[in-house]
C-alpha cells in the first residue's frame, strides 16, 4: 500500500486517491484506514483462539481513556508555534502512554496491534527520510503550514518522520484498533433470547 502511494503521488494520479498535502490531506489510499479493518479482524482471530480479555469492561474502559488521554498530548504537541520543543516532546509522551493503556486492557490485541503498527510504519519512516532528502514533492516530505523549526534534514526527519510515524501512528493504531476490537467480540455475544422456547415435558407424558 505504502508503494502504491507513492507512486501515485510521484506521477501525480488524482488527488482525492493520492494526496501530496502535509498529512496526506485524507487520500482514500493509505494505511491509516487499515487499523479500522485490522483491529477486527484481528481481535475476532483471538477471540476464537481463546485468548479474549479477562475483563470486557477494560477491554473498552481503557481504549476509551486512551483516546482522551492521546487527543490531549496531540493537542499539546501540535498547538502553534510548530518546531521542535520541550512541549512536543511533552505531548509526544503523553500520546505514548496514551498507546499503552488498551495493551493493558487486552494484552494479547494490544501485543498485535503494536507489532503491526510498527511493521507498517517504520518503512514508511524511511521512504519519509528518502523524500526529505530528495525534495519528491509528496506529503512523505511536506512539512505543515506554520512549521517554524530548524530546516536542516535531521530536524525535519525526527519532526515530519521519526516521531509521528513511530509515536503518532502507532498510538492511533493501537487505540482504534483495540476498540474496534473489542466492538467486534462483544457483538456477537449478545445473543437475543428466543421468541419461544417449548415447554419442558410433564411427568405424565410418557417417555
Amino acid at each position: 500500500m505504502t508503494i502504491l502511494r507513492l507512486v501515485g503521488e510521484l506521477q501525480r494520479w488524482p488527488p482525492i486517491l493520492f494526496g501530496r498535502e502535509a498529512g496526506g490531506g485524507g487520500a482514500l489510499v493509505g494505511i491509516t484506514w487499515l487499523p479500522l479493518i485490522f483491529g477486527p479482524y484481528f481481535a475476532l482471530k483471538l477471540a476464537k483462539e481463546e485468548t479474549t480479555p479477562f475483563r470486557v469492561s477494560r477491554s473498552f474502559g481503557l481504549p476509551v481513556l486512551g483516546a482522551v488521554v492521546f487527543y490531549l498530548g496531540a493537542r499539546l504537541a501540535f498547538s502553534p508555534p510548530l518546531s521542535l520543543s520541550a512541549r512536543l516532546a511533552g505531548g509526544y509522551l503523553i500520546m505514548a502512554v496514551a498507546a499503552m493503556l488498551p495493551v493493558w486492557g487486552w494484552p494479547a490485541l494490544g501485543r498485535v496491534l503494536l507489532a503491526y503498527g510498527y511493521a507498517a510504519r517504520i518503512p514508511v519512516a524511511v521512504v519519509i527520510y528518502l523524500a526529505l532528502s530528495g525534495n519528491w514533492g509528496t506529503h512523505y516530505d511536506a512539512l505543515p503550514t506554520g512549521y517554524a523549526g530548524s530546516t536542516t534534514l535531521g530536524a525535519e526527519y525526527l519532526y515530519a518522520g521519526i516521531l509521528p510515524q513511530l509515536i503518532f501512528w502507532i498510538g492511533y493504531t493501537v487505540i482504534v484498533g483495540s476498540l474496534l476490537g473489542a466492538i467486534a467480540v462483544a457483538l456477537p455475544r449478545r445473543k437475543k433470547p428466543p421468541l419461544w422456547e417449548p415447554p419442558p415435558p410433564s411427568a405424565d407424558q410418557p417417555d
